[in-house]
This record gives C-alpha cells, structure tokens and sequence, in this order.
C-alpha cells in the first residue's frame, strides 16, 4: 500500500467567532449547538475546516494505484505461496485476490456516490444500521463504532507497522549480508523511526506530504517495471524451469487457501482508500466508479506480472527461505546493483507509510466528528488544519504494535479482522438497497456482486477459525467486543468524564487544535 499520490489536497479554513463567552471557571467554550453534557473545550474561537474537492480521475486513479502497491508485493508472495503449496495456485490466488479487490471497490462505489461523507466503510456501516442521520444511542450504531474502535486502534495501526517493518527490513538487511534473517533489534528501530517521521510529515504539512508522496510514487513504479521487465528478459532467455512445476504440491486444506488469500489481499489492501477522502474528490459520480476500473484491473497485471518474474528465478524452497524476496530476486539478475531494488523498495513502503498514515487520520477524524470516539480526535490543527491529535494517536499505537508482533502474524491478524468489516460494508449496501430503494445512486452494482464479497468474506473469516483455529483469531474477536464496554457509558449514555475535559483542554494548548465542522459541497 501507499498513498494520496498525484494530487494537491488543500484545505480552505473557515474561523467562526464563538457567540458563547469564555468562561473563566472553568477555562473552556462551549461548542456551537452543543448541550452542556456535550460541550468541548476551544479556544479563542471555533475553527470549522472545509474540505476543498482537489482531486479528479487521474489523482483518483494515482491514489488507488499508489496505495495499493507498497510493501505488500515484496513481502506476501512467500505468504501465498507456502499456503497455496504450488506456482500455478499461487498465480490462481494473486489473479483471484485481484478481482475480489476489483468486486469490492465497485461495492463501495455505489456507496460513495450515494453517500456523500468521508469515512469509507465507518460510514457507510453507519448510515445502513442507524439511519440518516444517524442514531446517537441504542444498539443501531453498536457494528459502525465497532468498526471505528477497532479500525483505529487496532487495524490501521498493524498496517503501519507491517509497513514500517517492511521497509526497515530493506534498510537494515543490506547493513547485514552475511544474516539470513534481519536482526530484530536495529529492524524495529528503523521502523519506530519510519512510523515518527512519517507522522511528523502529515502533522506539519499536508501539501509537504503530498509532494512527498508524489516522489515515492515514481519511485515504486520504477521499481515495479525494473522487476517485470528483468523477469520477462530471463523468461525470454528459457528460464521458466520453477514455473514449469505447475500444480505440484498444491494444497487441499480450506484454511490454507483461505490464508493464502490473506496474505495476497494484503498486497492489494487499499482499494478501498478514495472512498475515505469522497469529500475532497471532484464529480465524484463519475470519477470514483472509473478510478477503481481503471486502477484496480492494472495493480492486477502488475501484480500477477511481478510473481511471474521472481518465479523465472527463484525456485518455491529459494522463495520461502527468503525474508525479502524482491532483494534476492535482485541478487540473481542484477548482480551488485541489486541494492537498487532494495532503495526502490524501501522507497515504496515508506510512501505506503505515508498514505497509511493520512488514511488512518481520516478514519479516526470522520469517527470524532460523529460522535464514537473522543471528540478530540475531531479537531485539527488550527493553522496547519491537520489532524493532529488522530495522527498522533496512530503512531503511539503502530510503534507499539511494531514492538509485540513480527510481520507474519500483523498480516494474519490484520487480515483477519479487516475481512470481518470489508463484509459487514457489503451487508451494508445490501441493507441500503432495501430501505434506501429511491436514493439517487448515480452508479449502481449488479446486486450479484456485494453478495460474492459477502460470502467470500464469510469464507475467508470462518475457514481458518473452524480447520485451524490460532490464538490471534481469538485476540481479535475478543479485542472487537471489548468495544462495547466502551460504547455503552461512552456513546449510549454518552459519560463524559471531568477528566477527559481536563486532557483535551491540556492537547488544545500543546498542539493548538481546533474543532471542525461539516458541510456537503457535492452540488456546489
């Protein structure tokens, strides 16, 4: 994955003067509208921050595309492959986690047309179980704010750091040839700085990272065409004696190739990200449905194109004994200059980092702002307009996951539960067909579709669980219910403790952040 690559994202700030006094008691202002048992501190004055609409089909298009391909491709392939057992199943796999990202998008793309919020699956769960607007109690808004709960904290978080640790291990392995495996120690270092550097970049400026992102964007695609072309050269020359194995040793175990698809959808998480930012896209009835067919289909052939490469090569045992496979597909082709793939790679999963991180700010942000998660997370920095305290939150919680896990459990465990809530999306739109029939939708799915998702998605969440059950699986159930004993005095009774008004109070002074409003500008 990557991110918000080939646009200029801008905000146009908005400052309200406040119409309540301060008050001197307490040091805080009352939010505008705001009962008393809800009120939030400000400043001087209320900030509302308005999205400007930057973004049109080739940045959509370099978004999807950017946020896809990151350290994914150069890590899950020994994933699938060890699960899928053979060459040929593991192609099957990469071809078919392609067109499941591809059904998926294009569920959400109805949504996104239909529903005009940011927020992506947070809102569109949201609107399909709670109503229009929403419900602010009770037991409808319960799937929604346990998507958020563990979206945040959980989810995003294990993403950055599968990506922090991938590119550190391109960082570090090249300090340590003579190592089969990169040291722990250095490896998760470089990545609690990757997860502090990138979060710095998008607490200081959104256009800084932006143009940021832009750079590492070109680089991942040179990195990319560097691999298939080589692959297509060796092909070329009559090395295709690993890919002539076809199906041998293919697995017959359900779980594995439910694994297997794990690890390959990892690969292609991000096909989900324009609909994060629907506020900012531009004609977004045209341009979101066409950026998903023109981007998705193409991450697809890259994908497919770069396994065919590393199997021109590599034999199965050479590719499963490898940590960095995109590096030891180097050594073989390009000889010393292969630390030029290791550059690139780095290069690749650090712009991943990036998006990941602004991604996350936007889930975190849209969630705040609706009321299941602390209001705090709503606001952003007064003068830089960015999500500050959201970011910050994000990276306290991605260094500790780089701390406890090594990179093939986050993959599991994040995949796992990311499915759990990529299918409750498509029961979603499925809900929404039924009690939002004369909605406008100005691109509409086949129903057949979000019903595949649905159903793939319960196979790929029950298989591993009932053939082979692991701990992780159980932590991430558990950790998903444990939301409601938050959710309930939180967001049903809606408790607001003295001291979290004390903390925020605190967080506005240190980081200078301001509340945020709402205005739909899709007809303007």
């Amino acid at each position: 994955m990557s991110a918000t690559a080939g646009y200029d994202y801008d905000y146009a700030p908005v400052y309200k003067p406040t119409t309540a006094p301060l008050d001197q008691s307490n040091g805080h202002v009352a939010a505008n509208g705001a009962r008393p048992e809800d009120e939030v501190a400000a400043t001087a004055g209320e900030g509302a921050v308005q999205l400007k609409r930057r973004v049109g089909l080739l940045s959509g298009v370099a978004l999807i595309v950017g946020t896809m391909i990151g350290s994914g491709i150069f890590v899950s392939p020994k994933g699938v492959l060890e699960r899928s057992g053979s060459v040929a199943l593991s192609l099957i796999v990469w071809a078919g986690c392609g067109i499941l990202s591809l059904f998926g998008a294009l569920s959400l793309a109805e949504l996104g047309t239909m529903i005009h919020k940011s927020g992506g699956d947070f809102i569109y769960i949201l609107t399909a179980f709670a109503g229009d607007p929403p419900a602010r109690g009770g037991i409808k808004p319960v799937p929604a704010f346990l998507h958020a709960w563990t979206t945040v904290l959980l989810l995003k978080p294990a993403g950055l750091g599968i990506m922090a640790l991938s590119f550190a291990k391109y960082i570090v392995q090249p300090a340590f040839p003579e190592c089969g495996d990169t040291p722990p120690v250095p490896t998760k270092m470089v990545a609690a700085g990757c997860i502090c550097l990138v979060t710095f970049v998008n607490c200081f400026s959104v256009k800084l990272a932006t143009r940021i992102q832009n750079i590492f964007t070109v680089t991942k695609l040179v990195a990319v065409a560097v691999i298939i072309i080589a692959g297509m050269v060796m092909i070329a020359k009559g090395h295709t004696q690993y890919l002539a194995t076809g199906f041998q040793g293919t697995t017959s175990s359900v779980s594995d190739i439910a694994t297997a698809f794990y690890s390959g959808l990892w690969a292609y998480d991000g096909w989900n990200n324009l609909n994060y930012i629907t506020e900012e896209l531009i004609n977004p009835y045209v341009n979101l449905p066409r950026s998903i067919l023109i981007g998705i289909p193409l991450v697809t052939l890259c994908y497919v194109l770069i396994n065919v490469s590393y199997m021109s090569v590599m034999s199965a045992t050479e590719l499963l004994a490898s940590e960095a496979v995109a590096v030891r597909f180097g050594n073989h082709v390009l000889g010393p200059a292969a630390v030029l793939i290791s550059l690139f790679v780095a290069a690749s999963t650090f712009g991943s980092g990036n998006g990941t991180t602004f991604t996350t700010a936007r889930i975190g942000f849209v969630a705040a702002r609706e009321g299941h998660l602390s209001e705090v997370l709503s606001y952003a920095h007064a003068r830089r307009l960015t999500p500050v305290p959201a970011l910050a939150l994000n990276c306290a919680l991605s260094i500790c996951m780089v701390s406890l896990a090594d990179i093939g459990s986050l993959i599991d465990f994040f995949s796992f539960a990311a499915w759990m809530f990529y299918g409750a999306t498509m029961l979603a739109l499925i809900i929404l067909r039924w009690t939002k029939k004369d909605a406008p939708r100005p691109y509409k799915v086949p129903i057949i579709i979000p019903w595949i998702v649905l159903l793939l998605s319960i196979y790929l969440v029950a298989a591993p669980i009932i053939q082979n059950p692991q701990v992780e699986y159980v932590y991430a159930c558990l950790f998903i219910v444990s939301g409601l004993l938050f959710y309930v005095p939180f967001v049903h009774y809606r408790l607001r403790l003295g001291i979290m008004r004390k903390f925020t109070i605190l967080l506005q002074l240190m980081l200078n952040v301001v509340p945020t409003t709402y205005k739909d500008t899709t007809q303007d």
